[in-house]
């Protein structure tokens, strides 16, 4: 077998160099993940040296099906056997109108019966863009409320948005962000966990937005992830979004979710936001809604609807493959029930996963929603925080990391200080992949736990 440009598989090697001689130093999963994958199917990656992995990492949460799904291919064929034009910009096709079609029949009912969708450039960051624009025609206002360990991408105004300190120190972003406490149990900003840090999170946006001397205009936003993803795999208490969605609606303030990575399924619903019954006035979807291809789109309430023609265009928003592809991924995901499969696997697996701390003290803390988990790595040997929580172990994540490739799993890092192992398998993994990849993760970590202490458990 040979790679798609013609170069033999034991030649590896000069494929990575020529990737390092020749890509920007800005390169991230490559760094980590040594692989020229030639083979994919559902949650297996074969590399050109011929090892298999399981694939834990999915795209960063892209592949709801996995690696060339059948669905998928099938979607993919049809549409280029007919003929129909691959890029037309913005123009009205089948294709498209079958799309949006299979999204308004997916969305929230509450939301979806009032909806207006917009199709932005193939990233996610630029929906997160057009949300924020839109919201500033049609409120007159700029500043956006923000929270820390958020994600929302990598271009100004999402950037601008995001928490991480380290993606933003080079360069100034654009944009003025309050930011506010998110509630994080195990590391709460408060210093009480718990169910009464998210009550204190919701007390305090509640009190400096109405403070005179708070510092805070009338923001034209607040953005939010109802899990947060990059950020270390969070989940907002239901009872805190739905304080979120009463403060905002009160003050008239636009609520954003950005629903980039908990979108189709991947929480154990459609949508991550139906799990508290809130109604956002705007939704940000990307990843898994294109059927593994680029696709992004900004969701909102017709009364936000005030932009002139062309006030937020792209060349690549009529990506016809994707679309195709994308309809046919979510109506599977909701024929299949894949929702509330990844509801029940995802608990299987953290409730093993949760159990394994008491065997292995460097687990700190394991949450998550559906099949979208983190495991917290920590130094079970540091001081521990006013909450309890032990500090966070980097190190130790990474040689987890490197461990778990060396067992053929493919998982990456993220939360605070890269010390979290996210797992985001496909929405299709079987009880038997399951198994295996907690198996795997399992030896990884008691390996260089061990490594770590000697020998001691």
């Amino acid at each position: 077998m040979t790679l798609a440009t013609g170069t033999p598989r034991d030649t590896r090697d000069a494929v990575l160099h020529r990737q390092h001689s020749r890509e920007s130093a800005a390169r991230t999963y490559a760094r980590t993940f040594p692989i020229v994958p030639v083979r994919a199917d559902g949650m297996t990656v074969e590399g050109a040296d011929g090892r298999r992995y399981l694939d834990c990492l999915s795209g960063a949460g892209t592949l709801a099906l996995g690696h060339n799904h059948p669905v998928v291919l099938d979607a993919l064929r049809r549409t280029l056997d007919s003929g129909a034009p691959l890029h037309v910009l913005d123009l009205a096709t089948a294709e498209k109108d079958d799309y949006t079609g299979a999204l308004f029949e997916n969305l929230p009912r509450d939301f979806a019966e009032s909806a207006k969708v917009h199709f932005c450039g193939p990233a996610g960051t630029d929906a997160v863009e057009a949300a924020l624009k839109l919201t500033q025609t049609a409120t007159g206002r700029r500043g956006v409320l923000a929270f820390t360990g958020a994600y929302h991408g990598m271009t100004a105004g999402a950037l601008a948005a995001t928490g991480n300190v380290a993606v933003k120190q080079p360069l100034p972003t654009g944009g003025e962000v309050t930011r506010l406490p998110y509630p994080y149990a195990y590391r709460c900003p408060f210093g009480v966990g718990g169910e009464r840090g998210a009550e204190l999170s919701a007390a305090y946006v509640e009190r400096l937005l109405d403070d005179p001397s708070g510092g805070v205009l009338p923001p034209a936003a607040m953005i939010l992830e109802a899990v947060q993803g990059e950020g270390g795999v969070i989940p907002a208490p239901d009872g805190w979004l739905r304080e979120m969605r009463r403060i905002t609606a009160e003050r008239g303030i636009p609520l954003i979710v950005d629903e980039v990575q908990t979108g189709a399924g991947r929480t154990g619903a459609m949508w991550a936001v139906e799990h508290s019954g809130i109604v956002p006035d705007v939704m940000v979807l990307s990843k898994a809604i294109g059927g593994s291809l680029p696709m992004a789109v900004v969701v909102y309430h017709e009364d936000y609807d005030g932009w002139q023609p062309g006030a937020h265009t792209g060349t690549f928003r009529g990506n016809t493959l994707a679309m195709a592809a994308g309809a046919a991924t979510l109506r599977h995901i909701a024929a299949a029930g894949l929702a509330e499969r990844a509801a029940v696997v995802g608990a299987r697996m953290t409730e093993r996963l949760t159990a394994l701390r008491g065997e292995l003290p460097v687990i700190g803390d394991v949450r998550g929603r559906g099949l979208m988990i983190g495991v917290e790595l920590v130094d079970p040997s540091g001081t521990p925080d006013t909450c309890g929580a032990h500090p966070a172990a980097p190190e130790l994540a990474a040689r987890v990391r490197a461990g778990c490739l060396a067992r053929g799993l493919i998982v990456e890092l993220g939360g605070r200080h890269d010390a979290v192992l996210r797992l985001l398998p496909p929405l299709t993994i079987t009880d038997e992949q399951a198994e295996a990849v907690l198996d795997r993760l399992a030896d990884a970590i008691a390996e260089a736990s061990a490594a770590t202490t000697g020998g001691r458990p």
